[in-house]
């Protein structure tokens, strides 16, 4: 199977955004990715009140795209995350939605995790304007192949990847908006350890360049295999990087270091708090 990861610069300007995807995803597909991944917050990266007045339902013309895309394209695509309105709700979501060829919404995961941090003096609070999911995902890809759903800071939490695994996922999706500092300092280490600890494929599309008003995401989306090693990475640009992920391969990580078979929850289990 062949998967692809869309690195792009998405600004305020949904329209704009929305017809880099478009491009993209299109270049991933002609390169004969099965599977495509976009990044977090692929339609609307920029301040609070610009997001907000961006938010959509599921329904919304950004997932309609992706449906009528998948379809056209006849691929699995993973719309990274957008920022969700529901229903009923002040605050938003952080939702990725996995569309199948057939257009059909398969999966839909909202964000566990929020980011409410300080990173080189910045400080982050999605939690001020965003409603934390509650439940892991685990979808079925067209070709019957399980992949976990997380997104951006979740890949700090493996405990999240060891819940996908037991789940059965063989493949990780994580897409992101890493910051420039934790990209050059964090992002690959994270991405290989959640590869190489969970014996899973990690496609990894982040966002790069400067979003409004004046925040940095540092790019390098990476495509990992079940060993660490690296498949593909992409260069400084928006872009589309594809690899071939072999699951006979996978398959061989497991039965030749069977680690996720050697757990002994029952010993080691974190209590809450």
């Amino acid at each position: 199977m062949r998967a692809g990861a869309v690195q792009l610069n998405a600004t305020e300007d949904t329209d704009r955004n929305l017809e880099t995807a478009d491009r993209l995803v299109r270049d991933a597909a002609a390169h004969g990715a099965e599977v495509v991944v976009l990044p977090e917050k692929w339609n609307a990266l920029g301040r609070a009140e610009e997001m907000a007045a961006a938010a959509e339902p599921l329904d919304g013309r950004c997932i309609t795209w992706a449906r009528t895309t998948a379809r056209e394209l006849g691929i699995d695509l993973i719309a990274g995350s957008i920022v969700e309105r529901v229903g009923g709700r002040e605050k938003t979501s952080n939702t990725s939605v996995h569309v199948g060829p057939d257009g059909e919404l398969h999966g839909v995961y909202r964000k566990i995790h929020m980011f409410d941090v300080e990173v080189d003096g910045v400080v982050y609070t999605e939690s001020a304007r965003e409603e934390p999911g509650d439940e892991p995902v685990v979808t079925e890809l067209a070709n019957g192949r399980a992949l976990g759903m997380s997104i951006c800071y979740d890949v700090r939490f493996p405990e999240l990847y060891r819940a996908l695994v037991a789940r059965g996922a063989e493949v990780l999706a994580v897409p992101a908006a890493f910051t420039l500092a934790t990209t050059r300092d964090h992002w690959e280490l994270l991405l290989r350890a959640r590869a190489v600890e969970n014996q899973c494929f990690v496609v990894a599309p982040n966002q790069i360049g400067a979003h409004p008003p004046g925040h940095r995401s540092g790019g390098r989306s990476l495509i990992v295999d079940p060993w660490g090693i690296v498949l593909a990475g992409a260069p400084d640009a928006e872009t589309a990087i594809v690899a071939e992920l072999d699951f006979a391969r996978l398959r061989d990580v497991r039965e030749r270091l069977p680690s996720l078979r050697h757990r002994r929850p029952h010993i080691y289990e974190v209590p809450v708090g």
